[in-house]
């Protein structure tokens, strides 16, 4: 099936937009490596994939306070000191002419995370690229974690499109893959991931970078 362009992109946040390297500082102080982000974070997915496949549900920053602790010594003030830092993120260097560049040619933008409400927002401000995005949208309003279906349509629904006329940007394939299991059209690149799993089906658009992934859905076509 052929892919329309979208009339709203959304794009996820924590890497995707957002640098995490204040996480990453926060755990430094705390006598850890930063390398140690990456197994947290991991295991933080886990925790709220599996509360939400099983039905349950969790807010990111408990799991990610759950993960700190079984992957560290941290006490829990500590562990709160670290996750305040998710309040501290600001956009890649890439972001603002992308955003800038889809809002120029008259496609919507907003964001879609199940991390904490109010990450996106100030990220967002300190990057000086609010105006860009016109809502910021966190599924903890519905109790869900992305990847699962109901969070794609909820955004969808939420921004009056069709799931075909949207479309999700992300860094993380498992997030493009749910995307576009629910009917959306997935955009992923490279960031932290170096390559698509194979595992998963192909992503509609796949590029080396973030720029290229919005010249791609810019070039699909209209109707």
């Amino acid at each position: 099936m052929s892919r329309l362009r979208p009339e709203v992109v959304a794009f996820d946040v924590n890497e995707t937009l957002l640098d995490l390297a204040p996480v990453r500082a926060a755990l430094i102080d705390a006598g850890h490596p930063g390398e140690l982000l990456r197994p947290v974070f991991g295991r933080t997915l886990l925790l709220g994939f599996a509360a939400s496949m099983t039905g349950g549900w969790c807010r990111f920053r408990d799991a990610f306070d759950d993960a700190l602790a079984q992957e560290t010594d941290l006490d829990a003030h500590r562990r709160s000191a670290v996750a305040d830092a998710f309040g501290e993120l600001s956009p890649h260097p890439d972001v603002e002419p992308a955003l800038r560049r889809l809002t120029e040619a008259g496609i919507r933008v907003v964001t879609l995370t199940h991390g904490s409400p109010g990450v996106a927002e100030a990220g967002l401000a300190r990057g000086g690229i609010s105006p860009l995005v016109e809502r910021t949208l966190s599924s903890e309003d519905i109790r869900a974690w992305k990847p699962a279906r109901e969070v794609y349509l909820w955004a969808a629904g939420a921004c009056g499109v069709a799931p075909g006329r949207m479309a999700l940007v992300a860094a993380h394939a498992w997030d493009v893959l749910g995307a576009q299991r629910a009917g959306l059209t997935g955009a992923w690149f490279s960031r932290g991931e170096r390559t698509y799993p194979a595992v998963f089906d192909a992503p509609h658009v796949e590029a080396g970078d973030l720029p290229a992934a919005v010249d791609a859905l810019l070039t699909l076509p209209a109707a």
